[in-house]
């Protein structure tokens, strides 16, 4: 099976040595995303809603760039600071899907990149 990256400007670069997103086969696996500004390369400052629709915009593009949506989401895995915001976290998360919404998991961490409080991953099939 041959891999392939996806790569847009429309999302932050990798921080790391990873892609923004892989396919392999019909499933796109791509890597957890931040609030990051994909423009400016800080992160972005407010509330954790604010922080959570940044993270989805980013997981958007790359969706995009591989020629698929969040309707094709099978699978996310959200990483928060603090389990007390998940409600809104929820909230935000839920305004991105109609339909049927993917199987996921939500994990409390100590610590994210650049101390960011909301990261998420996800699966599709495209």
């Amino acid at each position: 099976m041959q891999l392939s990256a996806i790569q847009t400007a429309d999302a932050p670069a990798a921080i790391g040595p990873y892609s923004q997103a892989i396919k392999a086969g019909n499933l796109l696996f791509v890597s957890g995303q931040i609030p990051m500004d994909p423009t400016t390369g800080q992160v972005v400052q407010g509330d954790i809603q604010a922080e959570t629709h940044q993270v989805l915009k980013n997981l958007q593009a790359i969706l995009t760039q591989a020629g698929a949506s969040f309707s094709n989401v099978a699978k996310a895995t959200i990483f928060i600071k603090n389990m007390n915001d998940f409600a809104q976290i929820n909230e935000v998360y839920a305004s991105y899907f109609t339909g049927t919404y993917p199987a996921r998991e939500t994990v409390e961490v100590s610590r994210l990149p650049k101390d960011v409080n909301v990261e998420i991953s996800v699966i599709a099939v495209v």
